[in-house]
């Protein structure tokens, strides 16, 4: 018989690892986690979009001539620590 400990460990779940996903907006893109957004890619306005992806990741920011380019820019951004820590936060 399983006893009272191993029962209530039972019908805990570890956290899971997701994964970051694009999500497509209006003129925009935007790459989440969790809820949070990591960052995005930008088209210009409507009728005066000049043919270039701004893209912005934490503290980091530049510009593409295609989409994959700028997406791949946002998720190197992310993968390697885009935005600063803080320096007064108590968990750093």
């Amino acid at each position: 018989m399983a006893t009272k400990s191993a029962k209530s460990q039972a019908g805990k779940r570890a956290p899971r690892n997701t994964r970051p996903f694009w999500e497509r907006g209006y003129f925009s893109h935007s790459y989440w986690k969790r809820g949070k957004k990591l960052g995005t890619v930008k088209l210009g306005p409507k009728g005066e979009w000049d043919g270039v992806y701004r893209w912005e990741a934490g503290h980091h920011i530049g510009e593409a001539n295609n989409l994959a380019t700028a997406k791949r820019a946002v998720e190197q951004a992310v993968d390697f620590g885009a935005s600063q820590m803080g320096l007064f936060d108590a968990n750093a």
